[in-house]
């Protein structure tokens, strides 16, 4: 059984540096074009180099793609898997002008985020538009597999990885779970979705999915937090942090956490450091018990969801989601997926 109308998967990333000498560049390739001050870049260099200057991303990716192949493979699917990041080697631009080469014209791409908003989605709409202007008029047609935060595996293995976090502690009594993901400024917040819908579809959706973890774990209250902000001060962000949060809990007499990093699909740099770091050492210092739930990108159900999500495009396989609101991020060629759906913020001209 070939790939059914798809010559290829492209697994588009976000990327992250594999040595020390990787750890400016890679940075300055984020940051491009925002103006953020070179001492706010060597800040956020210290948390790499804290790890030898390699971030797990890429090796996390090739890890879960290994296990999406062996399962295609199981399947008889002959669709062959390749890497592409925005930041870093490989680039996507590489990656497509490879595959154009090769003869691809039609590729599914999966990006590794689960939700909607600028970061979460349309970003890699334009990742894949930069990609194919750079390849030229041969490039393929790419397809982008759409969100899947309310999918059933994506659910249950999240809910499974809480579960097990919370029997690390053992019988420490009245542990809070805490569910995080990225922050992001209030006014990308409020532009994400479509603009009829009235905006904030990227923290609805992580509070839907929060709720839809936590009702299959068992867990009655929970608190939905951020971290990971990068902003200027001025600028307002989706709040609370999550290092806040641990203290207004141990100020309130809570005697141990639970994070999920909900918002995350694998355990790279910003949940070892913002979580297990500093997450943690909050935690410590207040003398509560902490416990870090895993994402679900390292569980089996991960690599089936992928498989689950493809064969919606090349076998008609009808999706699955548990809340209500409409599938969305399946965009062809990088078209976002309304009119003005996630408009990027308008910097201010200089």
């Amino acid at each position: 059984m070939t790939g059914v109308g798809y010559d290829a998967l492209l697994w588009l990333s976000f990327g992250g540096p594999e040595g020390p000498d990787d750890v400016m560049p890679f940075l300055e390739n984020v940051t491009r074009g925002r103006g953020v001050p070179r001492e706010r870049l060597l800040e956020v260099a210290e948390h790499y180099q804290h790890f030898g200057g390699v971030s797990p991303i890429n090796k996390l990716n090739r890890d879960a793609m290994a296990a999406v192949e062996k399962q295609l493979s199981a399947a008889g699917m002959d669709l062959p898997v390749h890497f592409g990041n925005r930041n870093w080697h490989p680039m996507v631009e590489d990656t497509l002008a490879a595959l154009t080469a090769s003869g691809a014209r039609r590729v599914l791409v999966f990006p590794t985020s689960a939700y909607g908003g600028y970061s979460a989605c349309r970003q890699y709409d334009e990742d894949i538009e930069r990609a194919r202007a750079a390849a030229g008029p041969d490039a393929p047609e790419l397809v982008k597999i759409r969100q899947f935060f309310d999918h059933p595996l994506f659910v249950s293995a999240v809910a499974d990885g809480l579960r097990a976090a919370h029997a690390s502690l053992g019988d420490v009594p009245g542990v809070r779970t805490v569910f995080t993901a990225h922050s992001v400024p209030e006014s990308a917040d409020l532009a994400s979705g479509p603009p009829g819908e009235g905006g904030r579809r990227y923290s609805r959706q992580i509070a839907e999915a929060a709720r839809l973890v936590a009702a299959e774990a068992g867990i009655t209250e929970y608190d939905v937090v951020w971290q990971s902000r990068s902003g200027p001060p001025q600028v307002p962000w989706l709040e609370p942090d999550i290092v806040d949060h641990i203290d207004a809990l141990h100020a309130s007499g809570v005697r141990g956490v639970v994070v999920s990093p909900i918002g995350f699909v694998s355990d790279h740099l910003e949940v070892i450091w913002d979580l297990d770091n500093e997450a943690a050492e909050r935690a410590a210092e207040h003398g509560m018990a902490f416990a870090r739930a895993a994402t679900a990108g390292s569980d089996p159900r991960f690599a089936e969801l992928v498989v689950e999500l493809i064969r919606e495009h090349t076998h008609g396989v009808p999706p699955r989601k548990l809340s209500p609101f409409p599938a969305a991020g399946c965009t062809v060629n990088g078209a976002p997926c309304a009119l003005g759906c996630c408009e990027p913020a308008k910097r201010p001209a200089r």
